[in-house]
Parts: structure tokens; sequence; C-alpha cells
């Protein structure tokens, strides 16, 4: 993917934030932390989720510590064409050189022999300095800090509130989210959601200040089918999001709807920020997931089977 030129990082030394008439402090960083307008205290929207039945995957949060820069959806084959640094659950050889065949012969970190890849950009402490500040997708591509390891990652496939889900295919690939949604104006694909463990039923597009909460980020991705494709050039249109109220759009069809929640326990005080392309500023509206199919038949027809059932 052809990146515009990058441009200069704005550089936070010293954020004075207001938390509920109380002054919170976030220590300064030298460069790559966003400007402190970037942090709120308060979780503007409401969330309007569907009730509906639910399957959860126990995949772990990464203690393997699989991380590359790497997006063997958007930019398979070629190595470090993120641009920046992906952690991922389930699929232990997901990197650039995956495909179909190398992803159904590996291992994974998920229960039931999931070997589906989920992935998304790692959160970082921005006060200081990473293992990889100065190799790609790191210091070399302006993603500076520590990076944080997950407390917690929940992946969680829901049905669809008026009608029966279908299977779906294997090797599906789908983003959610827009990296590029800084550059975007905040577009239409923009799909940042950010909130903390305490206030469950509120989120906001910038990064929150949770206090002693864990800070939670999340992954709605689209669940109305094409019926044909397991790709398409933006990775976008063969698989949609629904319309108000859950019906699916004209010619496609409801699939499981994956939902992805990592949370973290950050130090309070202390500045983060997610991995970005550089002239998008590490802005937390450019929050974005990917994830590749790799259940069997058999898993696949188990799963839509519960979410039918349970309907």
């Amino acid at each position: 993917m052809a990146r515009n030129k990058p441009v200069t990082f704005a550089v936070a030394v010293v954020a004075l934030l207001v938390v509920t008439g109380s002054a919170v402090l976030l220590r300064g960083t030298s460069s790559g932390a966003p400007s402190a307008d970037q942090y709120v205290s308060e979780l503007d929207q409401v969330l309007t989720d569907p009730k509906t039945p639910n399957v959860v995957i126990r995949c772990g949060a990464n203690e393997d510590r699989h991380l590359n820069a790497d997006n063997p959806v958007v930019s398979p084959g070629i190595p470090f064409g993120a641009h920046h640094t992906h952690e991922y659950v389930g699929n232990r050889s997901a990197d650039a050189q995956s495909t179909d065949e190398s992803l159904a012969a590996a291992t994974t970190t998920c229960e039931k022999n999931d070997l589906s890849t989920y992935y998304w950009p790692v959160l970082r402490l921005t006060d200081g300095v990473g293992h990889d500040e100065h190799a790609d997708g790191g210091g070399l591509h302006g993603n500076t800090g520590e990076v944080l390891r997950p407390k917690s990652v929940e992946i969680r496939y829901g049905g669809n509130p008026v009608s029966d889900v279908l299977p779906m295919p294997r090797f599906l690939r789908l983003i959610t989210g827009d990296p590029s949604a800084l550059s975007n104006g905040h577009g239409p694909n923009t799909r940042a959601r950010w909130s903390c463990s305490d206030r469950p039923d509120r989120y906001t597009t910038k990064y929150p200040l949770c206090g002693s909460a864990t800070t939670l980020r999340s992954f709605d991705f689209g669940s109305c089918w094409d019926g044909n494709n397991t790709d398409s050039a933006s990775h976008r249109t063969h698989v949609v999001f629904p319309l108000a109220g859950g019906m699916c759009p004209a010619k496609t069809f409801p699939i499981p709807r994956l939902h992805i929640t990592v949370g973290y326990d950050i130090p309070e005080g202390r500045p983060f920020a997610i991995d970005s392309f550089e002239e998008e500023l590490r802005d937390p509206a450019t929050d974005h997931g990917m994830y590749i199919n790799a259940m069997s038949q058999d898993q696949m027809a188990e799963l839509v089977g519960h979410l039918n059932r349970s309907r």
C-alpha cells in the first residue's frame, strides 16, 4: 500500500487534563505522543449493540507475544507492509507470507483448534522507548514506546437479531475501522471504540482516561456477506454492516458477527497511544482490526448451529 509523505509527530511535553473536576497529569514524552486533546475523561457515546445469542472463543491474550509489522489481509507478501506493529491471537503462523495452506497447517492459541487469525495495532506507553526503537514497524516508522501487554482478549461471535445466520466461508478476510481515519476526515469507515470497564455502556472515539479501571478497545466487524467472495479490492465491499435494526442490505446475507474486546491496565498518569501510519499521528480514531477465518467447515457449522438454535 502506497503511503503519503510522513509528517512530523505532535510533541506532548506535558498534558494537563481535567477529569471529573480534578487534574490528572500525563507525564511528558519526547516524541510520538498524540496531542492533549486526544485524551478524554468523558465517554460521550452510548453503546447500542444488538442483543443476540453469542459464542465466546478463548484464544488467550497473546502470551506468546506474536507481534510483527506485517498485514496478511491488506499487504500479503510484503514484509513490514503495515508500517506499524500488529498484535495477534489465534493462528501462530500469521505473517506477510501467510497463505490459506500455511494457515490451515499451523497451530493456534485458540480453544477448539480454531485456526483463525485475529489482530490489531499494539498499544504503547509513549513516555519511554520500546524493544523495537530501531526496527520497522516501531521507531523506524515513528511508533515509539513500550508495547503494553493486553490484560484480556475476548473473541465473541454474535447472531443476527432478525434472522438466522449462514456459515462464513473458510479463509474469509475482513477489516474493520480506518487506519487512515485522520487523513480521511474521520469518514464512514471510522469505527474506533474506546471505553472503560467501570462504564461498559458508554464509549468514545478518543483515548479514555479510565483511572484505575481497565481500558477497553473494541472491534466490531461487518456481518452481511455478498454470498460469493472471501475478499475484495477494498477488503470491505464483500462483507458490509447491517442496516439499522440488524437487517442486511439487499443482495447480502447474514453471517456470524465478530466482536473483539481487548483490555489493558494502563498505569494512571502515563501517556499511551496505538501504532499508526506516521501521517496519522497515532490518532485514536485510526484504530482498526483484521481477521482471517480459518475454522474448519465442521467448526463453523457448530458455531452457526448454536447461534441459530439460541434464537
